[in-house]
């Protein structure tokens, strides 16, 4: 339910013109959204060549599909270092509420495309094809391919005046505040937005979004809301398994028929684990055209830990020596059947056109869970809405993934010195530090098993994944919450002391560190 009062919205001034925020230069509004707006175009000796680019500069990644009509996809690239956002300390403060998988992406960029590709025979090429691209830190996926619903069939009928309106409305937007419904015109249309924090109730942390034209509303959400079981319909009866190679950080291709299909599925894979951020590299769209293709093809090394979406047939040779991978046939709906497949061999994938299945040598330690694939198999007989499906898949994985990361919350918990040993005289205690071995002896009565039923290798599956990145940045995010509760603590207990010192008068004892006589 959204209060009325929560409405986030720019005043507007006797003039009509909104009030300015005096810490809010121009376009500085713009900026808290996008990076720039690009429009690629294919020119047939040069190849993709960036056409027009609002805003601050970019370097076109490959963004092109051969897909006749509309399409929409998103990739993700490498922000170039030593680059940084003059505004990033006035975004971090709305970052702190927004949960681990909307935060801003502090080293990459994400595209969000709207391709078009029509039949045109006064061209030298016989099609028209032209991309309008959006460049964003901010992973708010479907929200952004809903922007760009509105706005790119505007531009492509109207042009380039088309694009410096929507700027101007962008530039009118309040920030993205997590918690706030945020009121966004753009281009006669008024969007409205709420940004979830991470503390909302797990599982209900999607952007909530409606469209409001003439008093129509629509509502669509974000990356948790990705329609998870038309994603990994194609490898349906590998879902646990696809579920611990993420959590793991394995290295893991897609190859799909399209850069929808791959995008969409690389997306679900890296979602599956929320509320845990996935730490690793991810490319929902990648090309033989990326920075990266020589560093993530080479076999003169074992395979990075990154998730790559492709489509080029090229691929199916290029990344053969990797250990997992899924090949993806053209999706079909989620209510329709699907065959159960074993896990393929890696030597039986050849080329693109070899059979849709999951190529891997892995062994998972979890038992196999029968009971999420009848129930959603008798979802698809009994014809269950799609959104119910999706639901009931989306509270699996978060139920799984609660599960394993209770226990490593109850330990690091218990690295935290007590209140009691927090004094105003002495410096900020230490936490204690992570022992795995500590760790994995308080598995034996606090483990897994007390929420949830599967069984296996519980202990084989916390000693990989404490190896791996996906620890690392849960462990580092939480160490750097628990130093601030801890300086917080110890700064409200010197601020309790100097207010009983001044309470009582002066005193011939010690003074704290720092804090002179009355």
């Amino acid at each position: 339910i959204i209060s009325p009062a929560e409405e986030i919205t720019l005043t507007v001034g006797p003039g009509g013109e909104e009030d300015t925020d005096p810490l809010l230069l121009p376009w500085d509004r713009f900026s808290a959204w996008l990076h720039c707006i690009c429009v690629v175009g294919f020119d047939l000796e040069l190849g993709q060549a960036v056409e027009v680019q609002k805003m601050t500069t970019f370097v076109s990644s490959s963004c092109l599909a051969g897909c006749l009509g509309d399409t929409q996809f998103c990739f993700r690239f490498r922000q170039a270092s030593g680059r940084k956002s003059s505004l990033g300390c006035f975004l971090d403060q709305f970052d702190r509420d927004a949960p681990v998988c909307l935060k801003r992406d502090q080293g990459h960029y994400y595209g969000y495309v709207y391709f078009r590709q029509v039949r045109d025979k006064s061209l030298k090429r016989g099609y028209f094809q032209k991309s309008l691209v959006l460049i964003s830190k901010l992973p708010y996926v479907t929200f952004f391919h809903s922007l760009l619903k509105l706005v790119a069939p505007e531009y492509f009928e109207k042009q380039e005046p088309c694009l410096e309106a929507a700027c101007n409305d962008i530039d009118r937007w309040p920030t993205p505040h997590p918690g706030k419904i945020l009121v966004l015109p753009i281009m006669g249309t008024v969007m409205k937005v709420r940004i979830p924090t991470c503390y909302d109730k797990p599982g209900t942390s999607q952007l909530v979004q409606s469209t409001q034209v003439r008093m129509r509303i629509a509502v669509a959400d974000t990356v948790p809301s990705l329609p998870l079981c038309r994603c990994f319909h194609p490898v349906f009866f590998h879902i646990q398994m696809l579920w611990e190679l993420v959590l793991l950080g394995e290295a893991l291709v897609v190859m799909a028929p399209s850069p929808a299909e791959s995008s969409d599925t690389v997306l679900a894979l890296v979602s599956c684990i929320s509320p845990l951020r996935y730490c690793s590299d991810f490319r929902p769209y990648f090309t033989i055209h990326d920075n990266e293709f020589k560093e993530y093809t080479t076999r003169t090394q074992a395979p990075p830990s990154v998730i790559l979406g492709v489509t080029n047939p090229f691929f199916a040779k290029t990344l053969q020596h990797w250990p997992h991978i899924i090949r993806i046939g053209d999706m079909k709906q989620a209510g329709e059947t699907v065959k159960q497949m074993k896990v393929k061999k890696l030597k039986n994938l050849k080329t693109l056109d070899s059979k849709p299945g999951v190529y891997s040598a892995y062994k998972p330690f979890l038992n196999k869970d029968e009971d999420i694939i009848k129930q959603l198999q008798k979802g698809v007989q009994q014809k269950r809405p799609s959104a119910a499906q999706n639901a009931i898949l989306r509270r699996y994985f978060l139920e799984l993934t609660q599960s394993f990361i209770i226990p490593l919350e109850r330990y690091v918990a218990s690295l935290m010195p007590l209140q009691k040993n927090i004094s105003p005289w002495k410096s900020p205690p230490q936490l204690r530090p992570f022992l795995q071995e500590d760790f994995m002896k308080t598995l034996e009565k606090a483990g897994p098993q007390l929420t949830s039923p599967l069984k296996g290798d519980w202990m084989g599956l916390y000693r990989q994944f404490l190896r791996c990145p996906n620890f690392d940045g849960w462990f580092r995010n939480r160490r750097r919450e628990m130093m601030k509760k801890l300086e917080a603590l110890h700064l409200e207990a010197v601020c309790e002391e100097v207010s009983n010192d001044e309470s009582r008068g002066p005193s011939p004892r010690a003074t704290l560190p720092g804090v002179p006589l009355n």
